[in-house]
């Protein structure tokens, strides 16, 4: 592995600082207050009740992307893909790249059974998935111009207007009821566009107004690059702050801000590449920055690779996701956290043959950074940062208690906001219900139990 432990210099360095701010964060802004009254049917206080509280699920939303649905070669592979998604995460970016969506105008793949594409799986085959597993679905890349179809390349700005306003209406139509968050635009720092309308002076603020007509109770949510969202000045006069300033005042409506967070670096540019983005005090320098919009954040697209399979590398590469996710989740401000790839060896590959990429340890041309870039192995077996997500998510920041109420019928304990079922028995009796510890809300609750 060499010395490649040396890119934790810096959380080192800022070791009492940072973790005792994540603590904090953590205690104050994951976790609320519950008080539970039990009564009888006659409104009277029952003491001695014992209540036994076990978390569901979380209110804050850990992600992964979905565009490996259709990649599994065999019903055991898929089996094993799903089983992974549904022991870590309680969301799934969904792609919509329009490029691939609609390679043909008006021949969509929306539906089931669509014809084939790398990376780029049906839309309903993702939010099936999202249905079976339980988890939300997430709306990636509504207006992503690098990735418009080939044929609107030479329309004028006014068709394509008119093409955007058709493709909105109709993901309107059969998804906006089924994903909350919408992005809107991404990946604004391209020097050249596709099409004549990316360099037109109203392209985000059409793109959102649009949104809104067509999305009215979603939440819309703007993204960019990794370099835009960590490593400028962190100023008001970052580029990437002031374009959601100066839309914002233009009566825009943001709803959220994404930050991608990708270290697409090569193994031997890590060390200096990732001095911004493993900086303690950099990352929640630039947090309380975008906070200033008074807008929730989403870390959206999250790659830190491991650069092989040998057991030093994939430790460090947990290591340095454990610290990452424990300074996200402290931030008042960040709502989600989404990893992309899954799965190593399938993001960027020349040739998505899986025989070719089993053989070639993918195309090793576009770097180690992409192939290892994953929480497991090619082979489907969960790497060590797979399993430190998870025992973050599912243990650490988690809730189970036992209680018993007082005289008055009354107990209360402090959980992480999420969903939990909440058993209460007391002489022979007992029942089962579901509650929702929300961040949102004052978390009163009134159980009704016969004597």
């Amino acid at each position: 592995m060499s010395n490649r432990g040396k890119v934790l210099d810096l959380f080192e360095a800022q070791k009492d600082v940072w973790e005792e701010q994540a603590a904090r964060g953590i205690e104050a802004y994951r976790k609320g207050d519950a008080k539970l009254t039990v009564t009888d049917r006659k409104g009277n206080p029952l003491s001695d009740v014992k209540v036994t509280v076990k978390q569901k699920s979380h209110e804050f939303r850990f992600g992964i992307n979905l565009l490996l649905v259709d990649e599994m070669d065999t019903p055991e592979k898929a089996e094993r893909y799903e089983s992974l998604i549904r022991d870590s995460f309680n969301m799934g970016t969904v792609p919509f790249y329009w490029k691939t969506l609609e390679p043909e105008r008006g021949k969509s793949r929306y539906e089931k059974g669509s014809p084939y594409c790398y990376r780029r799986p049906a839309i309903d085959t993702c939010v099936d998935l999202c249905n079976r597993l339980g988890i939300e679905p997430r709306e990636h890349a509504l207006a992503y111009e690098h990735f418009f179809p080939d044929w609107l390349y030479d329309k004028e700005v006014d068709e394509i207007k008119k093409e955007m306003e058709r493709h909105y209406a109709e993901i309107s139509e059969r998804y906006a009821n089924k994903m909350h968050t919408i992005e809107v635009t991404n990946e604004m720092y391209w020097k050249n566009g596709k099409t004549k309308f990316f360099d037109a002076f109203d392209y985000v603020e059409w793109c959102f107004k649009t949104a809104e007509k067509y999305f009215p109770n979603n939440q819309l949510v703007v993204n960019e690059t990794t370099p835009l969202c960590w490593d400028d000045t962190c100023r008001v006069t970052d580029k990437y702050y002031a374009y959601i300033e100066a839309n914002l005042l233009k009566g825009v409506k943001i709803d959220a801000i994404g930050m991608q967070y990708h270290m697409f670096y090569k193994s031997e540019q890590e060390y200096e590449e990732t001095r911004p983005y493993y900086n303690p005090k950099n990352l929640y320098a630039h947090m309380d920055l975008y906070s200033n919009l008074n807008k929730p954040l989403q870390i959206t697209e999250v790659t830190v690779p491991a650069y092989s399979n040998d057991p030093e590398d994939e430790e460090l590469q947990a290591e340095i996701l454990e610290k990452l996710y424990r300074i996200w989740f402290s931030h008042p401000n960040v709502e989600q956290i989404v990893y992309w790839n899954l799965i190593d060896g399938y993001a960027y590959v020349s040739d998505p043959d899986p025989a070719k990429i089993a053989a070639t340890k993918g195309d090793m041309s576009v770097g180690e950074n992409y192939y290892y870039g994953g929480l497991v192995r090619y082979d489907m077996t969960p790497k060590p940062a797979f399993y430190k997500l998870r025992e973050l998510i599912q243990k650490t920041w988690h809730t189970e208690e036992t209680l018993s109420t007082d005289a008055e019928g009354r107990t209360e304990f402090r959980g992480f906001y999420g969903d939990y079922e909440v058993n209460l028995r007391r002489n022979g009796k007992s029942i089962t219900r579901t509650i929702t510890l929300s961040s949102k809300e004052k978390n009163n609750f009134c159980f009704v139990l016969s004597r």
